[in-house]
C-alpha cells in the first residue's frame, strides 16, 4: 500500500528517446528506425525505487519525437497539465517525458502557459533505455523527486537531466550526443539533485513565469504563424520576401552579432515586412548575450528579443500575437518574460 504522506506526482509521456528501444545495447543512434517503443508505464516499471519518494500516476499522452509536436500538441499539453492541477489539489507536481532536441522549446512554452506554482519538470534521455550506460532511469527518478519536492515550488518549469536543474527560459541543448548536453551557458543552472537525492537550489528565476503570466491558452485552438529567418554572409531577401507575400504575422531574425540582418537586401526586406504589418523580432544566432532595442529598431517597429534564443523568441511572439500586434506592448512582454 502506498504511503499517503508521500507527494503525488503525475508523469506524462510524450515520446522521444526515452520511449525508444534499440538492440543490441551498443545501439546509441538509429534506435528509432525499426526499434520498439516504450510507454511511460514501462519506463516507470524500470525504477520501482520511485515508490520510496512519491505516489506516482502516469499517462502516455502521445508517442511523438522532437520535431513532431507543434502548436496543436503544445496547446493540448498545457490544457492537460492545467486540468490536472485544477481537478486534484493533492498533486504536488508533474513530470513530462520528452524528446531532447526540442525539449527546451516545450519547457519554455509550458513556463509561459502553465497556471500553477507547483513544479512541472521536463526530462528525457540522451541514450535510450536499451543502451549501455543509459541516463533514462536516473533522469526520470530525479525528475519525479524534484517534482514532488517543496524546494521546486514557485520555481517555474524546469528541465532536469544529468542531476542538474535548469530553468526552462534559459536552458539549451549544447551538444548533439553528450549526456551532459543541457546547460544554461552564461547564467548557470538553478541547482543539483546529487547522490543524496535531495534537490538543492542556489538561485531562482526572476522573470515572470507560469501562474504569473498573462497568457491564457484555454480558449485557443491554434497559434499565429511565426517564422525564423537566419542571417549569414551572402544571404539575400528571398525568404523574407516570400514571408511578406504569405502575409506572415511574425518573423524572428536569428541575427548576426547583436541581432543584425545579414546584409542590406535582407535588412531592407525585413523593414518592408514591418511596414506590411508583420512583427519582426531581432534575436541573435550567437547562442548567448542580449539583443538591445536600438533607435533603429524603434523606428522600424521591431522588437528586441533580449537574451532569448531565436526559437524561444518565436514561442513568446506566438503567444504575444494572440493578445496584441502593438510592437511596444510586445516589447514589454519580451522585457517581462
Amino acid at each position: 500500500m502506498k504511503n499517503k504522506n508521500l507527494p503525488l506526482v503525475w508523469v506524462l509521456g510524450t515520446g522521444g528517446t526515452i520511449s525508444s528501444w534499440g538492440s543490441p545495447r551498443l545501439t546509441f543512434f538509429e534506435y528509432g528506425v525499426a526499434g520498439q517503443k516504450l510507454d511511460v508505464h514501462q519506463n516507470l516499471a524500470r525504477i520501482p525505487e520511485v515508490n520510496e519518494f512519491a505516489r506516482v500516476k502516469a499517462e502516455h499522452v502521445w508517442m511523438t519525437g522532437s520535431g513532431g509536436l507543434g502548436s496543436t500538441r503544445w496547446l493540448e499539453l498545457s490544457k492537460k497539465i492545467n486540468g490536472l492541477f485544477e481537478e486534484d489539489s493533492d498533486i504536488s507536481g508533474i513530470v513530462v517525458t520528452h524528446g531532447t532536441s526540442s525539449m527546451e522549446e516545450t519547457a519554455y512554452w509550458l513556463n509561459l502557459t502553465v497556471k500553477s506554482e507547483n513544479p512541472v519538470v521536463v526530462t528525457g534521455t540522451m541514450r535510450p533505455p536499451s543502451a549501455m550506460g543509459t541516463d533514462s532511469d536516473n533522469n526520470l527518478l530525479g525528475s519525479i523527486i524534484l517534482a514532488g519536492s517543496k524546494e521546486a515550488q514557485g520555481m517555474g518549469v524546469t528541465v532536469m537531466l544529468n542531476d542538474e536543474i535548469n530553468a526552462a527560459r534559459e536552458v539549451t541543448k549544447q551538444n548533439s550526443y553528450r549526456i551532459q548536453t543541457f546547460g544554461t551557458r552564461e547564467l548557470g543552472f538553478l541547482g543539483y539533485l546529487d547522490s543524496d537525492l535531495k534537490p538543492m537550489f542556489y538561485r531562482e528565476p526572476i522573470r515572470k513565469h507560469t501562474h504569473q503570466t498573462e497568457f491564457d491558452v484555454s480558449f485557443l485552438q491554434d497559434l499565429p504563424k511565426v517564422y525564423i529567418v537566419y542571417a549569414y554572409e551572402g544571404v539575400d531577401d528571398l525568404v523574407v520576401r516570400a514571408l511578406i507575400e504569405a502575409k506572415a504575422p511574425g518573423i524572428v531574425i536569428a541575427g548576426m552579432g547583436a541581432g543584425g540582418a545579414g546584409g542590406q537586401t535582407q535588412q531592407e526586406a525585413l523593414i518592408e515586412a514591418s511596414k506590411q504589418g508583420t512583427i519582426v523580432v531581432s534575436s541573435t544566432r550567437a547562442g548567448s548575450g542580449r539583443v538591445i532595442r536600438t533607435s533603429r529598431h524603434r523606428e522600424a517597429g521591431w522588437v528586441a528579443a533580449d537574451n532569448l534564443s531565436p526559437h524561444k523568441a518565436r514561442i513568446l511572439l506566438q503567444l504575444g500575437l494572440t493578445k496584441t500586434h502593438d510592437p511596444e506592448e510586445l516589447q514589454r512582454m519580451f522585457d517581462t518574460y
